[in-house]
C-alpha cells in the first residue's frame, strides 16, 4: 500500500479507501455484519486505513456496520469519514436536514452508530450553495472540532464543477473535497482541482469506477437487477458509457492489466487526488482495488514523506 498526506489535515491515508454506500442496500443486495467484518478485515490486511460512509447509507445502517467492526478492532488504526445533511427514509428516499440543530443531532446519531467518540472527517454532503452559505452551520461545526467530536471538516460536492463550495473551503475550515472523478467524467480537472491544489486540500475521488462501468465486466447489452441503482440511469446514457468503456478497454488499458485496477490508477495519477474510494462488495474486490497502489509512484505532491 502507498500513503498520502490528506491535504492540511496531515492525516496519513492509504491511496485506496473503502466506499460503503452499498452496505445501505441500494446496490442490489443486503449485507450482514459478518460480511462487512470480513471485507474490512481484508482491507486492513492489505493496508487500507480509510473508510468513507454517510448517515444516509440506509438510516445509519452503513455506519452501524462499521461501528460494530471497529469496536472489535483498534479505532486508532482507522480514518473514518462520514457525512451529514440527509435523512434516509423507506424505499431509498431522502429528505434534507441542514439547520445547525438538525446537523448536530445527526452528528450525535453518527457517533452512536459508529460507536466512537470522534469522527476523523465530517463532510458536508451534496448540499446546495444556499445551504452551504450558512455561517451558523459552520460555527456550530467548528465548536464540535474544538470539543474533539470531529477532527477535521470536509465538503462532498454534489456537482463536480462546484467551484463556489470548493473555493470557500478554507474559509469554513474544511480541509478536503470529495468529488466524482473517473475516466468517464474528468470535469473536476477544469476548475475544482486547481482550487484544491491552491488551498492544499485533500481530494477523495468518489465513483472512480463510474458506478462499476469501468470494471470492464459489462457489455453494452448488460441487464442490471431491478433494485440496482444503475437502473435509475438514463438508458441511452448507460449504453453510451458501456460503449465508451469497450473502446477504452481496447485502446488504453495495457494488455494483461485488470481494467478496474487501471481505472483507479488513472485517477491517482492526477496531482490533486489523494485517495480513491471505490465500493467493495466482497474481499476479492478489496484485494483487486488495493492492487492499484502497486502502480502508484512516490513522487506525487502528496506522497507521505516519512
Amino acid at each position: 500500500m502507498r500513503y498520502r498526506r490528506l491535504g492540511r489535515t496531515n492525516l496519513k491515508v492509504s491511496v485506496v479507501g473503502v466506499g460503503t454506500w452499498q452496505y445501505g442496500g441500494e446496490w442490489g443486495r443486503t449485507y450482514s455484519q459478518d460480511e462487512v467484518d470480513r471485507i474490512l478485515s481484508k482491507a486492513k490486511e492489505v493496508g487500507i486505513n480509510l473508510i468513507d460512509t454517510a448517515e444516509c447509507y440506509g438510516d445509519h445502517v452503513s455506519e452501524a456496520f462499521i461501528g460494530e467492526f471497529v469496536k472489535k478492532d483498534r479505532r486508532e488504526d482507522w480514518i473514518i469519514a462520514t457525512k451529514f445533511g440527509h435523512k434516509f427514509h423507506e424505499n431509498f428516499q431522502r429528505s434534507q436536514l441542514w439547520s445547525p440543530q438538525e446537523v448536530l443531532k445527526q452528528l450525535e446519531d453518527s457517533l452512536r452508530a459508529l460507536q466512537t467518540d470522534y469522527i476523523d472527517l465530517y463532510q458536508f454532503h451534496s448540499g446546495t450553495d444556499e445551504m452551504f452559505d450558512n455561517d451558523d452551520l459552520w460555527t456550530m461545526l467548528e465548536k464540535q472540532v474544538e470539543a474533539g467530536k470531529v477532527r477535521h471538516l470536509g465538503i462532498s460536492i454534489a456537482k463536480n464543477d462546484n467551484l463556489h463550495q470548493t473555493a470557500a473551503a478554507s474559509k469554513v475550515n474544511a480541509k478536503t473535497i470529495q468529488v466524482v472523478y473517473n475516466r468517464l467524467d474528468q470535469t473536476p480537472e477544469e476548475r475544482v482541482f486547481p482550487s484544491c491544489i491552491e488551498q492544499d486540500l485533500g481530494v477523495l475521488a468518489r465513483v472512480p469506477l463510474a458506478s462499476g462501468y469501468l470494471s470492464g465486466k459489462y457489455k453494452p447489452d448488460a441487464v442490471f437487477a431491478e433494485n440496482d441503482v444503475r437502473n435509475n440511469h438514463d438508458p441511452e446514457q448507460r449504453l453510451q458509457k458501456l460503449q465508451q468503456v469497450e473502446a477504452i478497454k481496447r485502446e488504453e488499458v495495457p494488455e494483461g492489466m485488470d481494467m478496474a485496477t487501471w481505472a483507479l490508477v488513472w485517477c491517482l495519477k492526477h496531482d490533486a487526488v489523494t485517495c480513491v474510494i471505490p465500493g467493495c462488495k466482497d474481499e476479492k474486490q478489496v484485494v483487486a482495488n488495493a492492487k492499484a497502489a502497486e502502480y502508484v509512484s512516490d513522487d506525487h505532491p502528496q506522497a507521505w514523506k516519512m
